[in-house]
């Protein structure tokens, strides 16, 4: 979602306070990685990679390929065109770009998910005029089997929520029941909402909200559809999945810092996490889970990556509860400083 530019010497003033309360270093936190990647040069996780396509400005979702390894699925936020992009991890480059027709123009695609059909699942449940709009969509095409420029035709899902319109990013399909969820984006009220069984293309889709969630802008289920993942520009949190719902607080996960943090997936393995950000030539920075291999212990510990919030896991810091809070304070200050910004800066409604 792009802003609207105030006066220059405005904006680079609240910029640069909120970069100044991000970037101070935490009491008794570790440094970030030189290189922006999971535990740093010395680090045995899986590698991420850098979106080379200039065409890819503002990845704002990410979809590990199942049936082509180490390839990433993704498209831009909003004004791009009805397309979905395959990016090979082992070089950046983009190896597809799908253009959908059968629906109608996209207004603002912020996720994309694969679901256990072989279908890729695409989120047009942005919302620019926050949360006023009375329906969103979502589109569904089967993942082709062979890479390269193509157009496919895909199916075209109106959707609706049971307690009215609001703004949403985070869009997730169960990789074992197929069911539909998208996290609404909120400061102090988002949720969870599920979707019918299946989805109808002859009527309405009405989602219902069945559980709350932190500010989210995206989220990802692993594979085994035992977790889900979600992640906000801070934060980034994983909770058991059982019985359709996430239980309790969730374990907090070392997000790496990526300014306009968009997107989350898993490895097809489900050994990492790979979290993406809008911008020209943006980086997918990759996280172990803990206790799934790729350089980790069940604690998660020995290689996990620093991100905005520091430290390795929950709990005080080295340095005790005293500096966990003042690192707390820190990012609370910094939240509050960015979110005023966003705010301020909003870009107008769409007529």
């Amino acid at each position: 979602m792009r802003l609207l530019p105030p006066p220059a010497a405005f904006r680079a003033a609240v910029v640069s306070a909120a970069v100044a309360l991000v970037l101070v270093p935490l009491p008794g936190a570790p440094a970030f990685a030189a290189t922006g990647g999971p535990g740093g040069p010395s680090g045995s996780a899986p590698s991420g990679f850098t979106i080379t396509d200039p065409r890819i400005k503002e990845s704002s979702g990410l979809a590990a390929s199942r049936i082509h390894p180490g390839v990433y699925w993704t498209h831009n936020d909003s004004d791009d065109g009805p397309y979905v992009y395959a990016v090979d991890s082992a070089t950046g480059k983009t190896v597809a770009r799908v253009t959908l027709t059968g629906i109608g123009k996209p207004r603002d695609v912020e996720a994309i998910s694969l679901g256990p059909d072989g279908a890729l699942y695409v989120g047009d449940i942005g919302d620019n005029r926050d949360g006023t709009w009375d329906h969103v969509w979502i589109y569904r095409f089967q993942e082709p089997k062979q890479l390269g420029d193509t157009t496919v035709k895909a199916e075209q899902f109106t959707v609706r929520y049971e307690d009215g319109p609001r703004n949403a990013e985070a869009l997730m399909v169960h990789p074992v029941t197929g069911r539909v969820y998208i996290g609404s984006k909120s400061e102090d009220k988002g949720g969870l909402y599920e979707g019918p069984e299946k989805l109808s293309a002859s009527g309405p889709n009405v989602f219902r909200r069945v559980a709350g969630l932190p500010w989210v802008t995206d989220g990802a289920f692993s594979p085994d559809g035992k977790r889900l993942t979600v992640r906000g520009y801070f934060l980034a949190r994983t909770y058991p999945w059982k019985d359709g719902r996430p239980q309790g607080e969730g374990e907090r996960i070392d997000a790496p810092w990526q300014g306009q943090a968009e997107s989350v997936t898993y490895t097809a393995d489900g050994s990492a996490l790979m979290f993406g950000a809008e911008g020209a030539a943006s980086r997918v920075v990759a996280v172990p889970v803990p206790g799934a291999g790729g350089g980790t212990g069940a604690s998660g510990a020995a290689d996990a990556p620093t991100g905005a919030g520091g430290g390795q896991a929950d709990g005080p810091s080295p340095a005790g509860e005293g500096s966990f809070t003042k690192g707390a304070l820190v990012l609370a200050g910094a939240t509050a400083a960015l979110f005023a910004a966003k705010r301020l800066f909003r870009r107008r409604p769409k007529p």
